[in-house]
């Protein structure tokens, strides 16, 4: 059996966003805060867990067309452009708030998706079965018992982490 790959990009996804999903999430983005077109490809990254991160060749052009229709003005700042939205941005923003929501759902569920597809098989069929005796306890649960399962879930978490050397006595 082939070594697994530690990229989070192992298990490419047909698709990781919708046709003009990142468009809206830059500019969603971009009502929130002045940032650099470094900083929008990190934060969309980070929607998806990096394991989708958004090329320079796909934001750039779309900060160079939000310019051209004067909904940002990018200022210099330290030798980089920092991108701001402008009246006339938010209020696209504003007129497009419902499609802004929707590619934002829409991002959270394919990040989700991604990130699961993701995982090793074994680690996977391990989750379902996790959620398979969750839900068969049906709220029925002794403090003992719930701290126990806890503290094996975190014990779980840190060592996917990669910290779990550092958590054992």
């Amino acid at each position: 059996m082939p070594a697994a790959s530690s990229s989070p990009r192992q298990h490419p996804a047909a698709r990781a966003l919708g046709r003009g999903d990142l468009r809206l999430l830059l500019l969603a983005l971009l009502g929130q805060a002045p940032r650099h077109g470094y900083e929008l490809i990190q934060q969309v990254g980070e929607m998806f867990m990096h394991v989708y991160v958004p090329s320079a060749g796909s934001v750039y052009p779309l900060l160079a067309d939000f310019e051209k229709q004067r909904w940002v003005v990018a200022e210099a700042d330290g030798g980089r452009r920092r991108y701001r939205i402008t009246a006339t941005g938010l209020a696209q923003l504003a007129l497009h708030a419902a499609e802004v929501e929707a590619a934002q759902r829409r991002a959270r569920e394919r990040a989700r998706a991604m990130a699961k597809a993701s995982l090793p098989p074994p680690v996977r069929a391990a989750m379902q079965r996790l959620k398979k005796a969750l839900v068969a306890r049906n709220g029925r649960w002794q403090d003992a018992d719930a701290e126990h399962v806890a503290a094996l879930l975190d014990q779980a978490a840190a060592h996917a982490h990669g910290d779990a050397a550092k958590n054992r006595p």
